[in-house]
């Protein structure tokens, strides 16, 4: 879905985000309060300089605006492949970013993510899936890696993997394996201004993602293995 549709659907046609390049950000008004919307679009490529500017417009909303909820909109293609972000450390600029909203939810924000178009590799770990909850609209495409890097990576056969892929969620892409997983809270149908108010709502610092997964069957052991670690802490 394109951005600006998404925000008249959500916040009405003055809705006041601003485009910048491929960053999206702004402040709305959404049932009487301000709200602060951050994100990106395009199928954004997550460079040092992209990475900064989200992880800067969290850090204004929590000196300037402290505990207003925070939307992360999400579209990109994963970090940017080029020599120069590597050489300036886009790894640490893509890790700044996610602290920074891990920041912010310790700090008392409500923080959504929502995949409205695309959501690859790490432009998607260091934002949607650091926030209180993800949600996504069904027509989202959702993966952090294909399956011939992930055979690169784990030295296992690609016919081995597409295979696990059919059952087992953790080795394939697509919005509803992410929900079965536990990564992506709920898709968002009809109504969006609702399904926004509902994740408002039920937003929570406590992260519920293992237990999500292991209640709808695409992370089996993930909730029982982190309550072994915290019962033997």
């Amino acid at each position: 879905m394109d951005w600006n549709l998404l925000a008249s659907q959500l916040f009405g046609d003055e809705h006041g985000i601003a485009r910048e390049g491929d960053f999206l950000h702004g402040t709305v008004v959404f049932d009487g309060e301000p709200l602060a919307v951050i994100g990106t679009t395009a199928h954004a490529p997550i460079g040092v300089q992209l990475a900064l500017r989200q992880a800067r417009a969290v850090l204004d909303a929590m000196t300037h605006q402290p505990g207003r909820p925070i939307l992360l909109l999400i579209d990109t293609q994963g970090q940017q492949l080029r020599r120069r972000d590597e050489l300036l450390g886009i790894n640490r600029a893509m890790a700044h970013l996610g602290m920074c909203i891990d920041l912010a939810r310790r700090r008392g924000h409500r923080v959504i993510g929502l995949v409205y178009d695309q959501a690859l590799s790490g432009g998607f770990i260091t934002s949607g899936l650091i926030a209180d909850a993800c949600h996504a609209l069904p027509e989202a495409e959702i993966r952090v890696m294909r399956l011939p890097a992930m055979a690169r990576v784990t030295k296992l056969p690609e016919p081995l993997l597409a295979r696990l892929s059919e059952s087992n969620p953790v080795f394939a892409p697509g919005v509803d394996n992410y929900i079965a997983m536990g990564g992506v809270r709920r898709l968002w149908r009809g109504d969006l201004a609702q399904a926004l108010r509902e994740a408002l709502a039920d937003a929570s610092p406590r992260d519920r993602r293992a237990e999500d997964g292991a209640m709808r069957g695409g992370r089996r052991m993930a909730a029982a293995v982190v309550q072994r670690v915290l019962d033997a802490g």
